[in-house]
């Protein structure tokens, strides 16, 4: 069912070379399934990262799942399940609303990961059960799976999980400006025009 392609900047300054790492990662699979952390303060760019590599990887997988919003989804009331939920429909390109609680929930997820190469991206988690009742374990996932995460902090998240970790820092003054001269112009701004 989850079939979106993300709307994401076609000049992704200053951010290239996660891309390129995170995009190297997704494609090695001589390894079992793995997990990303990609952390940082809010607003420097961590879901733009996560809907690119998506946007250019999922058609690569059997399942695939963008969950967006998951600290502010899970507030809401039977917010885990509904995204449970929706992780499952996703997965099993089917609706699967008959699931009521999260320890129901779980034990379908875990059913489905067992046997489908899949790439999953959990945007925005804040809490260790978030994570672990969508996705559980690595040992639930299939050889080959990919999980990535963004978070803005890493300490609540990664828990005894190995996984790889990825700081999205802020743009530094050069990299800023050409970001706000592609928004504003339609062009890179030359650094020299603002007196630098």
């Amino acid at each position: 069912m989850d079939r979106k392609i993300f709307h994401v900047p076609l000049h992704f300054i200053g951010r290239d070379h996660l891309v390129k790492y995170i995009n190297s990662w997704l494609q090695d699979g001589t390894h079992g399934a793995a997990i990303a952390i990609l952390y940082g303060i809010g607003g420097v760019g961590k879901t733009a990262i996560a809907k690119t590599v998506y946007n250019q990887n999922f058609h690569k997988f059997e399942g695939r799942s963008f969950l967006s919003n998951v600290r502010e989804r899970s507030k809401e009331s039977n917010g885990v399940v509904c995204l449970q939920r929706q992780l499952l429909s996703d997965i099993l390109n089917k609706t699967a609303d008959e699931t009521h609680d999260v320890d129901e929930g779980i034990i379908k997820i875990k059913d489905a990961f067992c046997c489908r190469r899949t790439l999953i991206v959990l945007d925005d988690v804040d809490k260790w059960y978030q994570f672990k009742a969508i996705v559980g374990m690595r040992d639930w996932l299939f050889q080959g799976s990919k999980i990535i995460v963004t978070t803005r902090n890493k300490a609540s998240i990664v828990a005894d999980e190995e996984c790889v970790k990825c700081k999205v820092e802020h743009l530094d003054n050069k990299k800023s400006l050409e970001l706000f001269g592609w928004h504003a112009f339609g062009q890179a701004c030359p650094v020299e025009d603002f007196g630098e």
